[in-house]
């Protein structure tokens, strides 16, 4: 199994360098699984969105189906699934992703009131402010 940077899943997603697409083509659907952690899925969605200016949907989009495709291996996969879902629901993708693996705790605890309102319709853990 291969993990990959996050450089490498966005030359595959924007294929804005013909050479380091080819050679992340190659890579990512090669032989070899991918294993993909939480924290490249995260910086890869700050880097289209802040970088290429991808929209949230464009950004979500590209995300879940490079988490679909058959050689990549994501970490804590029904974390990341389940903050792609909140995602397209309207949450952060990195305040679902820390409360997708809070899943075990009482309760999350946040200053950020946008957080509260906005889980307390999703999240099974309540989200509250300290």
């Amino acid at each position: 199994m291969l993990a990959v940077d996050t450089n490498l899943i966005v030359r595959y997603l924007t294929r804005d360098d013909a050479q380091q697409f080819a050679r992340a083509e190659a890579t990512i659907e090669g032989s070899e699984p991918i294993f993909v952690s939480l924290t490249v899925a995260l910086e890869t969605e700050w880097v289209l969105r802040s970088s290429y200016r991808y929209t949230r949907e464009r950004v979500l989009n590209a995300l879940r189906a490079f988490a679909g495709l058959p050689n990549v291996v994501v970490e804590s996969s029904s974390s990341m699934s389940k903050a792609l879902d909140w995602a397209e629901q309207g949450m952060d993708l990195a305040d679902a992703l820390h409360l997708a693996q809070a899943q075990s705790c009482n309760a999350f605890v946040t200053f950020d009131q946008h957080l509260v309102e906005t889980a307390r319709s999703l999240s099974p853990v309540p989200v509250r402010a300290p």
